[in-house]
């Protein structure tokens, strides 16, 4: 039986509900925490704010979502059956097969019966005394808990913006982030997609073809690449599941970003214009993410930079038909690659169609949402349904929601008021057996989620397992070793080009938010090491102690 009992001593009334581990969410990484959980004879609760798993592809319905991740790979490894029984059917998963498959592992593992839906998890509170977190949810509840798992998504908190009138439009507004679960048909409707990020890149292709007239409301251009998506044929997906082992080694341990490619051996200076130029027009006929990975000093150097920079840049005037069009969808005004590159289907193309248009809202700003209009410093533009494309407060966003409580009533908020502060990504000081999957200061959004995410549940649980075989119930990141590790994240980070962009990498898209450069940049592999270093050295930078003895239940 678990150590952490929810009965008290004989002859007394039951106690709060108590658990081992309480997780908050129910995407990939709240089920694989589970799972792992459960494996150990952990008792666990998860909390799930939607009504059913998948996390960011529960709520991320809008047309033409997918992963940019290739599906093959974009996949737990945590189970050979698991990954040798599943038939992705496309390159790249589109959204409702991407669900449909975390509800699949849900079933697999009997998961849904330790996952209270529609919960939120409102407050969580640290007691001093019994090392413990108390954790309040939105039905009313309090339970304890001996270790929170915030298994929040760093890609879940929608940004709604703040733009004057919008409450006072008569026709549909949608939030790309939280689309409804029924379809949307667009069919004779004056559309306004607000936001050319990730999410407007590919919704817009998709609602081009339905609306009666589209305009696109831009303030950044951004650098996208070809998807090149296709069907999978049986014979490709035998042929990747026979090199699973290799793929998925590789992921973790050389690839900087997670995914299985050629690494490249050489800068872009190092080879001549013809042979750089044939190399990036291969990149880009294959398509795909690893465009980026045709150099090894794109990331780094200014010059490689801009070679890459310029052939998408000639690659959007060759597809777009009119020039001036085409020119405000070059970007030109951060590095490529250093906000999160797209990948597109017919994107820029669709500018060619008749019933699309492009707003500059750089140049002419939106001053505000009429009933019937979009209204700019110059016009006013009548639409009848808004899409909103403006993506996430991403990293702390879905943190920075729950009022988490540490040690002397601090809250994480209050902590990470000039921007967040971990040891590791994993766990933040003041906050005992408080761990972050996937957190600020962690590879996370610069890789391929499962992979990060896989490696940060593994080593969560292993830690909890040398706890409880040392009888130890308490851990916490030391001050110094948090501050060590942030002043590395920003130097990694500073020796790259990344922050030269204002991304949502920096928070510059949420207002007030400060600017620091949230993941760790020096590559999946790397990070893996560093955090097998620490727990080979006992956990080394964490404070670690027995708590009271807990009351166990009569067996």
């Amino acid at each position: 039986m678990s150590a952490f009992q929810s009965v008290s001593g004989k002859g007394q009334p039951a106690a709060t509900e108590a658990y081992d581990v309480v997780v908050v969410g129910a995407g990939f990484a709240g089920m694989y925490m589970l799972h792992r959980l459960r494996g150990q004879g952990l008792s666990a609760r998860v909390y799930e704010q939607g009504g059913d798993v998948g996390g960011t592809w529960y709520w991320n319905r809008y047309p033409g979502a997918r992963c940019d991740v290739e599906s093959m790979q974009y996949s737990y490894s945590f189970d050979d059956e698991l990954q040798q029984e599943w038939d992705w059917s496309e390159r790249y998963a589109p959204q409702p097969e991407i669900l449909k498959y975390a509800g699949h592992v849900a079933d697999r593992y009997q998961l849904r019966s330790d996952i209270q839906f529609n919960t939120r998890v409102d407050r969580a509170v640290f007691d001093d005394n019994a090392k413990s977190w108390s954790v309040a949810t939105s039905d009313g509840k309090t339970v304890t808990a001996r270790y929170v798992a915030l298994a929040t998504g760093c890609l879940s908190n929608a940004r709604v913006p703040d733009i004057k009138g919008l409450a006072g439009f008569k026709g549909k507004v949608y939030h790309t982030g939280h689309w409804p679960h029924e379809p949307v048909d667009f069919t004779g409707q004056r559309v306004a997609v607000i936001g050319t990020g990730s999410s407007g890149i590919q919704a817009v292709p998709v609602i081009a073809e339905q609306a009666s007239h589209l305009t696109v409301f831009q303030r950044t251009a951004n650098f996208s690449i070809p998807a090149r998506n296709a069907a999978l044929t049986a014979e490709e997906r035998e042929a990747f599941r026979k090199k699973y082992p290799e793929i998925r080694r590789f992921a973790r341990e050389e690839a900087r970003n997670g995914i299985y490619t050629e690494l490249p051996d050489r800068g872009a200076l190092d080879d001549g214009d013809n042979e750089r130029r044939a190399k990036y027009e291969a990149r880009w006929n294959r398509g795909g993410l690893t465009f980026m990975a045709a150099y090894n000093n794109l990331a780094l150097d200014k010059a490689a930079n801009d070679t890459a920079a310029d052939f998408v840049r000639d690659k959007i005037a060759e597809i777009v038909e009119d020039p001036q069009t085409a020119k405000l969808l070059q970007p030109n005004n951060h590095p490529i690659g250093s906000k999160r590159i797209c990948i597109d289907t017919d994107y820029f193309a669709t500018f060619n169609r008749p019933n699309v248009t492009l707003a500059d809202i750089k140049s002419d700003p939106i001053q505000e949402i009429l009933p019937h209009a979009v209204r700019t410093a110059g016009r006013e533009i009548e639409v009848d349904a808004l899409v909103l494309a403006t993506g996430f407060d991403a990293m702390t966003g879905s943190v920075a929601k729950i009022d988490i409580r540490g040690r002397h009533g601090q809250t994480l908020n209050q902590k990470w008021a000039e921007g967040p502060r971990t040891y590791l990504g994993l766990m933040s000081a003041g906050f005992p057996n408080l761990f972050i999957i996937t957190g600020p200061g962690s590879p996370s959004v610069l890789s391929n989620m499962i992979v990060s995410i896989e490696q940060h549940v593994d080593w969560i649980t292993d830690c909890i397992a040398w706890m409880r075989d040392r009888g130890l119930d308490s851990m916490e990141a030391k001050q110094d070793a948090e501050d060590k590790w942030v002043s590395h994240v920003n130097e990694v980070a500073q020796g790259t080009l990344y922050p030269q962009a204002n991304s949502w990498y920096m928070g510059a898209n949420i207002p007030g938010k400060p600017q620091i450069f949230m993941p760790y940049i020096g590559g999946v592999g790397v990070y893996r090491q560093i955090c097998n270093d620490v727990a080979a050295k006992g956990y080394e930078g964490f404070n670690m102690e027995a708590a009271e003895p807990l009351k166990r239940a009569a067996s």
